[in-house]
């Protein structure tokens, strides 16, 4: 048997090596592969030493040879192909690792446009789709963390099955789709109207390439979809966020799950001090931010503790022994949190039902600012929504954010503690279903409208939540008022200023009306929409 590796990713790859020889595998490999296989005291043949020719043009050429592809091209069940390659002197190669140059890597650098192209392989996709289409004769390993499989099936009674040979085709196509779409989408992020490319530094990808490719492997069946007689499955890259996401307890998680999981997640991420929010059906029933998790937790679920039951709560802090003791007194279906202690686990693990979720959403590049949706035979891309306006301190006169305005409109500018709240309910709001009212104070939430036709319906909703408990509350509108009416019902529900984005034909109407009411109002200069 005889094996051909030519590898960028060498992760195991001496141990590969090592058991291959044990196993009497003749070893054939290039470059840097090569090295790393002999310095380990490892027989290998140079790659050369089997095509008769050197490697030229600074590896661009190596494998490219008939004594590489004929060896693996050739079916085992044709007299014809046997006798061909048998008359030109190439032996059979029987197993073929390959994984490929490290495109993303560069192409998320800040690489020059010839040091990109430099790194788009040739020779390492021709191998694996040779190796992948003779997959009945050789297998084509494209993942380290295959070769453990690879190696017991060498060992089995047969040897590797087809299924298996079938299973690892399959994968290293995928391998290679991917690769293509990843330099698509990293040449379309290239400006051409410089004359001279080689001087224009690019990231991966734009926000909206032009061809948007998505190569995502299954990473679990669902309970089920939206509803229990809808069969869903989650897809992903693999790179950040839920494609890494480790569930260390409960049932399985289903498509609605995720979806709340993920709005938890970006609302807690709007913030650097400790939060916590509890979702139900993609909205927040609470929302609150401490110095301590576990306080962060009990004032977001008691905002509105009968929506909280059953609800989703969502931590931008590793969940903690005192934390877990407070979500354990009532019924939670699903936490998600960037870690968990030990003795938080031990505390949930009484909670068998209970979906405990680990996720890590630091980094991510472009893919953390793009937002990819579905809709009836198409697909909507756009960037993911932040609240920049909020990323400098509140006050009077404060400069603004790029592309937006933080400017009071009333005579009477907010306190230091209503700038407090209009921050928090700013950052909030923008995560609630449109249309939303939202009344907060400085630290927690106080009651939402969320997903109304109107504003003053808005209102209205988040008045029957909350009874009388609004008065002093401040209020955040993720659209403009296009008539006074929605300030009117804010001002009769005792609240005392409001932040909204502005830009309507009846600004002056609605101010006005806020003066008549002794507002304050800060027009934000951007829309926050959640469709």
């Amino acid at each position: 048997m005889r094996a051909l590796l030519s590898v960028s990713d060498k992760t195991n790859l001496v141990d590969l090596g090592r058991a291959l020889v044990a196993r009497g595998v003749e070893l054939v490999s290039t470059g840097g592969t090569a090295r790393a296989l002999a310095e380990a005291g490892l027989p290998v043949a140079a790659v050369s030493d089997v095509t008769g020719f050197p490697e030229m043009m600074d590896g661009r050429v190596k494998t490219l040879h008939p004594a590489v592809h004929g060896g693996i091209l050739a079916r085992r069940s044709r007299p014809d192909d046997l006798e061909a390659i048998r008359t030109q002197g190439i032996r059979p190669i029987d197993l073929v690792v390959v994984n490929l140059y490290p495109f993303a890597r560069t192409a998320a650098s800040q690489a020059t446009f010839d040091e990109l192209i430099e790194q788009i392989d040739i020779g390492g996709p021709s191998m694996v789709r040779a190796a992948a289409k003779s997959f009945s004769d050789v297998l084509v390993v494209v993942d380290p963390a295959d070769y453990d499989r690879v190696l017991a099936a060498l060992d089995a009674s047969g040897g590797p099955d087809r299924r298996l040979r079938f299973e690892l085709a399959r994968k290293a196509f995928a391998h290679t789709a991917e690769y293509d779409a990843t330099i698509a989408a990293a040449l379309d992020a290239v400006d051409t109207s410089a004359s001279d490319f080689t001087r224009t530094p690019f990231a991966l990808t734009g926000i909206a390439p032009d061809h948007l490719s998505v190569e995502a492997a299954k990473v679990r069946d669902l309970r089920y979809g939206e509803n229990p007689h809808q069969p869903a499955a989650l897809y992903s890259d693999g790179a950040w966020g839920f494609g890494r996401a480790r569930v260390l307890q409960g049932k399985a998680l289903s498509f609605t799950n995720l979806l709340d999981l993920d709005a938890a997640a970006r609302l807690v991420l709007e913030f650097d001090e400790p939060a916590a929010a509890v979702i139900k059906h993609t909205n927040p029933c609470g929302v609150a931010t401490a110095p301590a998790t576990r306080e962060a937790y009990v004032k977001a679920r008691e905002v509105d503790p009968l929506s909280a039951f059953g609800g989703i709560v969502g931590l931008n802090r590793a969940l903690d022994a005192g934390t877990a003791g407070a979500i354990a007194e009532t019924f939670i279906e699903c936490v998600v949190a960037p870690g968990v202690e030990d003795e938080a686990r031990e505390i949930l693990a009484a909670k068998k039902n209970l979906r405990l979720v680990v996720a890590d959403f630091a980094g991510g590049g472009d893919a953390a600012r793009r937002d990819v949706r579905s809709i009836l035979g198409a697909w909507l891309v756009q960037e993911r929504d932040r609240v920049v306006e909020c990323a400098e301190p509140w006050a009077a006169g404060a400069e603004a954010a790029p592309g937006t305005v933080l400017q009071v409109v009333t005579r009477r500018q907010p306190t230091d503690d209503e700038w407090k709240a209009l921050r928090f309910a700013w950052r909030v709001c923008a995560h609630v279903k449109s249309n939303t009212i939202l009344f907060a104070r400085a630290d927690r939430i106080a009651a939402v409208g969320a997903g109304q036709m109107s504003r003053v319906d808005a209102v209205n909703v988040a008045k029957m939540k909350a009874g009388d408990g609004l008065a002093g509350t401040v209020v955040a509108s993720d659209a403009f008022f296009p008539f006074r009416d929605g300030l009117d019902a804010i001002a009769a529900a005792g609240a005392t200023a409001i932040v909204q984005p502005g830009g309507s034909k009846r600004d002056a109407e609605v101010i006005a009306a806020a003066d008549e009411h002794g507002l304050a109002m800060v027009f934000a200069g951007r829309r926050h929409f959640r469709h």
